[in-house]
């Protein structure tokens, strides 16, 4: 994530524009009754929300200083269930990012998180579980990789429909991925990579690549159908949409193109992989930084079934569109300042999580 200052002439020229963007797309569908109720409080900057889908009454957050918590019936449990603050370097963009539950969690009790470590490099390690209130047993190092500068991080994990484990990298950071690690396959940066997490040396397979910095992605859990938010440069941020099983290698353009646009004018994509455009770009400057998020599929809120929901980091505005890719989308009736993320419990109910604030809300009727 980064957030991004204008000067004030181009902020509400740009706020301008969006304003009447976003009134042109609002206008093509019926108005929203949705709201957000706050579950939790007090946290120091929750950046991820997760839940195993065998305890439907438990949700567990990121905190990004290197805890998770875990709310239990709606109430916050003082005793953190990890604490790894003397491992994580929390710092700018860096820090405790990401939290993955194995799909067979009930049995094995293995779960997975993304960090920075105190030299500035990703990780991704494999726990055990031994309950709440006992400290989880760490199993071993899953991913390094060892991170030029100290921006575009990714971090988020994920367990897909094919029982691999997926996470987002950026590019490397910078500006501009003056590396061009995107665009190449020789290198981890800048892509959507999954992991075999039951071979004994799971080795990082790459399904996506050309992302610039992919800090929240999804699966729906219906149809196995991919959603990435990918951070922006200088003018546009994007949604990325791929059906499940089609091609089976993307590429999401970056950096010869940022959005819809040409970047790099001079460079042409790594033509090994199908070439996919966004289906929602947002103009840069009111919006700084998208926010991913998730199609809901819970029970709780049925006029909210099939949307997809996704942010921003900046624009307190909560949007939607259809399930499937639809690039009409509309603004919620509730916002949130410094959305960091979205997740889900074992129910499918959606969450959203503020950094600023330190609060965690969910999706209600």
């Amino acid at each position: 994530m980064r957030r991004i200052a204008l000067a004030a002439v181009s902020l509400a020229t740009l706020a301008l524009a969006a304003a009447i963007a976003l009134a042109a797309r609002d206008g093509s569908e019926q108005k929203s009754q949705l709201r957000i109720v706050r579950v939790a409080s007090g946290l120091t900057e929750p950046v991820d929300v997760a839940a195993p889908r065998n305890e439907p009454n438990n949700v567990y957050v990121v905190e990004k200083v290197g805890r998770i918590r875990v709310i239990v019936r709606g109430r916050l449990r003082a005793r953190p269930f990890l604490d790894i603050r003397s491992l994580v370097l929390d710092s700018g963009e860096q820090g405790f990012l990401g939290l993955a539950f194995s799909p067979k969690y009930a049995k094995d009790r293995h779960f997975y998180v993304d960090y920075t470590d105190r030299n500035g490099d990703a990780r991704i390690v494999e726990y055990k579980s031994r309950g709440l209130s006992r400290k989880p047993k760490r199993l071993r190092q899953i991913f390094f990789q060892d991170d030029p500068y100290p921006n575009h991080n990714g971090g988020d994990l994920l367990f897909g429909p094919d029982g691999y484990l997926y996470t987002g990298t950026g590019d490397g950071g910078s500006g501009g991925d003056p590396e061009n690690r995107a665009q190449n396959l020789r290198s981890t940066f800048g892509k959507l990579l999954k992991f075999n997490v039951g071979r004994r040396h799971p080795q990082p397979l790459i399904v996506g690549y050309g992302l610039r910095n992919p800090w929240r992605f999804s699966f729906d859990r219906q149809t196995g159908d991919l959603y990435i938010g990918d951070v922006g440069q200088d003018s546009w941020e994007e949604l990325d949409y791929t059906k499940r099983g089609t091609p089976g290698l993307e590429n999401y353009g970056w950096r010869v193109y940022e959005g819809r646009s040409r970047y790099t004018p001079s460079q042409t994509p790594n033509a090994a992989g199908h070439l996919v455009f966004p289906y929602v770009v947002l103009p840069n400057g009111p919006y700084c930084s998208v926010i991913g998020g998730f199609v809901y599929r819970g029970s709780a809120v049925p006029a909210a079934k099939g949307r997809y929901f996704f942010g921003d980091n900046c624009v307190n505005r909560i949007h939607s569109t259809l399930a499937g890719g639809s690039d009409s989308y509309r603004t919620e009736p509730f916002t949130v300042d410094g959305l960091a993320t979205f997740g889900e419990d074992a129910r499918g109910e959606l969450y959203l999580a503020s950094v600023q604030s330190g609060n965690v809300y969910r999706l209600a009727p």
